[in-house]
């Protein structure tokens, strides 16, 4: 599964023609967290694979939804086999652009707001989103970041009655991706 993943990523980049910029990551980062007034969830995820062609705006990512670490197991196998439904929708990808990428200097270090607009596909379900998010380059690498709140309900996520004090109805999603040049 994680060979498609990659695969698939190489191949959204490797697609577009000609000589182009393009940064990637097998090592991104994205935090879920969740706040209801009986339980804080927060889980990890570190083996986002992720790519940005700079000069087009391009943006994807993929993430396998098992890597996502909790600190209490019991959470972890619920949210794989209750809510996410893991085994039938592996995976949650981005596909979109940065839409003011001519904005981004890559060849000078500092830090640029980035505006995202692309589909979020999370289980089985897509939606448009449109957020804002910030860009750092240096030394040659870029860093993506955005802070964002989604619904499970747009995506089809349900909860349970008998838990639906314990989890909030929106999730914060954080995303944060060191990405390498391309060679």
């Amino acid at each position: 599964m994680k060979n498609l993943a990659l695969g698939f990523l190489c191949l959204l980049l490797i697609s577009s023609a000609g000589f182009t910029q393009k940064f990637i990551t097998k090592t991104g980062h994205i935090k879920f967290f969740s706040e209801s007034p009986m339980e804080k969830i927060e889980a990890h995820n570190h083996q986002v694979k992720a790519g940005l062609d700079v000069s087009t705006g391009d943006m994807q990512f993929i993430v396998l939804m098992k890597s996502f670490e909790f600190a209490k197991a019991l959470m972890q196998e619920h949210f794989n086999e209750n809510y996410v439904e893991s085994d039938k929708f592996p995976n949650a990808t981005f596909t979109g652009k940065v839409t003011n990428i001519k904005d981004v200097n890559t060849a000078k270090n500092g830090v640029y707001e980035a505006l995202v607009e692309g589909k979020l596909t999370i289980h089985g379900i897509s939606q448009q989103v449109k957020e804002k998010g910030s860009i750092e380059v240096t030394d040659g690498k870029i860093n993506a970041k955005a802070r964002f709140n989604i619904l499970l309900s747009n995506y089809n996520i349900k909860i349970p009655g008998a838990v639906s004090n314990n989890i909030s109805k929106s999730v914060e999603i954080t995303v944060e991706m060191i990405l390498d040049k391309l060679n």
